[in-house]
């Protein structure tokens, strides 16, 4: 190992080296950069209090402070006889500096007080050079950091040794009184440091602590999900098997029942394995957050006239009428218009029994319109009252996809529910699915009707 490489790698020159490192960057690389002071904040503890109009004035108080203190030097530099006006107004200039170029206005303040030292009487530190150069190290020292004040003082008391020709004594007020300055300035930056730094760390934890709040009501949520699904599959899955068992149990304990009634049996059998099924996906998606859906697939209008013909088995009278060319929509779209169809015929069934119902599908530029249309019940069976949670999730559908929806009573009883989903033309197959059958005047009448209750929902 070299002696160079010695001196490079021993700890007294990396601590020199640090040492100028961080005299370039604190009063070397930002001579010239610009640095305005701000105002006040006007949510600070004491100026908030203030009137409106006191609050936008006390906000600059530093900027004022700053130039009175330059106005003070000025008045200073006048008591010099030899160029009073100059002796007065360079120092001002240097603290007026501070405003906007604090480190430029160090510098400026030493060209300052050599600039009185030869025009003036007093020697180096004259009353306005004196002034000058403390108001500008304090005032660039609030405005940095203790470390920039250090260099200062150091730096200030070198040159004024050097100028005066190795004597300190010159030099000693001016160095006790920027030394006791700058301490006091320091400190109160070393707390303001403190006081930022205590508010981040409560800010960090009161936002751990909305987190853990918000996770904390995550928690509960989920565990009263789980909860209601477990009763839901006490209750309702229970009832459900022994519905189906039943059910396939009921034709064997007569003999020779008729067709019609083994039929009954089965489809009752069929919708309530079919039932059980749903309401295992339901508690699927209930229990577990992070839920994958089974990969079967989900019913679309495709299979429309599976649902009516079992609709059709417990007695509801139901027609469907298509108008337009029947096309494949999105997944979205066909399930949400299935789901619609089999809620608005399930009401028929509960509300309206011994009803008929008419089902209406049109295919129209820009979307699909439904319109289920149920006469007045009829016949001796009591309708079944409803919380009329079946509308609401009708409508949750609709405005899912962005869709209108009306459900009104019609003037002889009955109910109508009509929904128009829209489709966005780019996501449209450009060829139908399947060509759509000849329509008779009346069915053609079914869509601007649904348009018109599209409208009126908008209005």
């Amino acid at each position: 190992m070299t002696e160079t490489q010695t001196k490079t790698s021993s700890p007294e020159f990396r601590a020199a080296a640090g040492a100028m490192d961080g005299l370039r960057e604190d009063l070397i690389r930002p001579v010239f950069a610009y640095r305005p002071l701000p105002p006040l904040s006007p949510e600070g503890r004491f100026i908030r209090r203030l009137p409106e109009g006191l609050k936008r004035a006390v906000v600059w108080t530093p900027h004022a402070l700053v130039l009175f203190a330059a106005f003070i030097v000025m008045m200073a530099g006048f008591a010099n006889w030899n160029f009073r006006l100059l002796m007065g107004l360079v120092p001002a200039i240097a603290v007026a500096m501070t405003l906007v170029r604090p480190v430029a206005a160090f510098w400026a303040s030493w060209a300052a007080t050599l600039f009185c030292a030869i025009l003036g009487s007093e020697g180096l530190w004259g009353p306005s050079a004196f002034m000058a150069q403390a108001v500008v190290m304090v005032i660039v020292a609030a405005r940095t950091r203790p470390r920039t004040a250090l260099w200062m003082w150091l730096l200030t008391l070198l040159f004024g040794v050097v100028l005066e020709g190795g004597d300190p004594s010159i030099t000693a007020p001016m160095a006790v009184l920027t030394a006791f300055a700058l301490l006091f300035v320091s400190l109160l930056q070393v707390r303001r440091d403190a006081e930022r730094e205590v508010r981040d760390a409560e800010r960090e934890i009161t936002v751990q602590r909305t987190v853990t709040a918000v996770e904390r009501d995550r928690r509960t949520l989920l565990e009263e999900r789980t909860t209601i699904a477990r009763e839901l599959h006490d209750v309702v899955a229970h009832h459900m098997s022994v519905v189906a068992i039943q059910a396939e149990a009921a034709p064997y304990r007569v003999e020779n029942p008729p067709p019609e009634l083994e039929q009954a049996f089965v489809t009752i059998r069929e919708n309530a394995v079919a039932a059980l099924t749903e309401l295992r996906r339901v508690l699927g998606v209930v229990r577990a957050e992070d839920y994958e859906a089974p990969d079967a697939p989900q019913p679309t209008l495709a299979v429309l006239d599976g649902l009516l013909d079992n609709v059709r088995g417990t007695g509801l009278e139901t027609e469907k009428v298509i108008t337009g060319a029947v096309r494949e929509l999105p997944q979205g779209v066909e399930l949400s218009a299935y789901r619609i169809i089999q809620e608005a015929l399930s009401n028929t069934l509960r509300h309206a029994p011994g009803a008929t119902a008419r089902v209406e599908i049109a295919y129209v530029l820009g979307g699909i319109g439904l319109r289920i249309v149920n006469g007045p019940p009829k016949g001796l069976v009591k309708p079944s009252p409803g919380a009329g949670h079946g509308i609401t999730g009708m409508r949750e559908r609709v405005a899912m996809l962005n869709g209108v929806m009306t459900a009104v009573g019609s003037e002889d009883g009955g109910y109508e529910v009509a929904v128009f989903l829209p489709v966005p033309v780019a996501d449209e197959p450009v060829e139908p699915t399947a060509p759509a059958g000849p329509a008779d005047p009346a069915e053609g009448a079914t869509v601007p009707q649904i348009v018109l209750h599209k409208k009126a929902d908008r209005t």
